[in-house]
């Protein structure tokens, strides 16, 4: 038997097939394990033979081929039902594929989060409802409207109540797309503006500033080559001045360029301790309610007292937005992660079978 054969079989599934060589190139280079990777569509998926059309790199060239059924599998779909996943499992075994699900519900995520000890650092949260939108204003003073199912910060409004009574209504930028008047209804406002969606009501939190642009701080926490979660980075997204909206970003960085700029070493150092710690327990937390999950980003502020908030988190992390960084070596195993986590589901697979 070739060598090769023996090979652990790893799938990356994505959801259109033109994407399949942009997706495998960007985790096929930046790994150093005996493993063979392929890439396919749930459609690729032939249930009936258990083979699978899949795009794989070998010996520098593209090709398509049928394949086996993996031995784990990397879901880079965005999905919100495992119908898919479940069949896969039913016969690679169960707990194979990881991010099963990846597009998250925010009202699910903030009730399973808020029964562990991450309930303080977690904004009040509220399914949307017209009879209390008005008290919520009113307590808070500012809040943000966010679907449940939601990407990008599209569709986040900012609601903020002034000193004189109007209510400010933003969109990206801190500039009103439309100033409620005392004598206005914000409820009939926001039944225009939101539509038939399901959204969530969040606490305001008044972000920290670094020379009046707000930022976020996003850890990128991913299983490695043993199973643990670990934070691979720590990045800060930077927003436009007068913008709150931290997906329309001017800059995003590495964390310590902008820690320096508002703390002590020391207080720095604590900063980051935190967010570890809180990091891995999200994702911990996150998993328990998500089934096997092998990367999320976890997104927090710090608020003008200095104070860490989760804002909220995401199962299929952008990874696009670490192009820019200049550490080589973290964007590499930024990439690396995932198939390393794939290698040891793999590997545990095969463990179990010679048991």
């Amino acid at each position: 038997m070739n060598k090769l054969n023996n090979f652990p079989i790893i799938g990356i599934m994505v959801k259109t097939r033109n994407i399949r060589k942009r997706i495998l190139k960007q985790y096929q280079r930046r790994h150093n394990l005996e493993m063979r990777v392929y890439a396919f569509t749930p459609s690729d998926i032939n249930w009936k033979e258990k083979r699978i059309i899949g795009l794989r790199l070998r010996n520098g060239k593209w090709k398509e081929s049928s394949f086996p059924f993996p031995h784990a599998v990397y879901n880079r779909c965005f999905n919100k039902k495992l119908t898919t996943i479940t069949r896969l499992e039913q016969t690679i075994g169960k707990n194979k594929c990881f991010n099963t699900i990846n597009f998250f519900n925010k009202w699910v995520l903030y009730n399973c989060l808020k029964k562990s000890d991450l309930k303080p650092y977690l904004p009040e949260t509220f399914l949307y409802n017209e009879a209390v939108l008005s008290e919520l204003v009113e307590k808070y003073k500012l809040i943000y409207i966010k679907p449940t199912y939601g990407a990008k910060g599209m569709s986040v409004h900012r609601v903020e109540l002034k000193d004189n009574g109007d209510i400010h209504i933003s969109l990206h930028s801190l500039a009103p797309t439309y100033i409620c008047r005392k004598n206005e209804s914000i409820q009939e406002q926001m039944a225009k503006l939101l539509g038939q969606k399901k959204y969530i009501i969040q606490q305001g939190i008044h972000m920290n500033q670094l020379d009046h642009h707000y930022f976020d701080i996003r850890a990128l926490v991913q299983k490695n080559i043993v199973g643990e979660w670990t934070v691979t980075c720590f990045t800060c997204r930077v927003t436009h001045k007068h913008y709150f909206n931290t997906s329309i970003c001017e800059a995003i960085c590495d964390i310590t360029k902008i820690l320096t700029h508002l703390f002590s070493q020391e207080e720095m150092n604590d900063i980051l301790q935190s967010l570890n710690e809180l990091s891995i327990k999200a994702a911990q937390e996150a998993e328990r309610q998500m089934g096997t999950l092998g990367e999320l980003s976890v997104d927090f502020v710090l608020d003008d007292q200095n104070k860490l908030w989760i804002i909220e988190l995401n199962g299929k992390p952008q990874k696009d937005i670490y192009n820019d960084l200049r550490d080589s070596k973290k964007k590499k195993r930024i990439y690396r992660r995932p198939l390393e986590y794939a290698y040891y589901l793999s590997h545990t697979d095969k463990s179990s079978e010679e048991s």
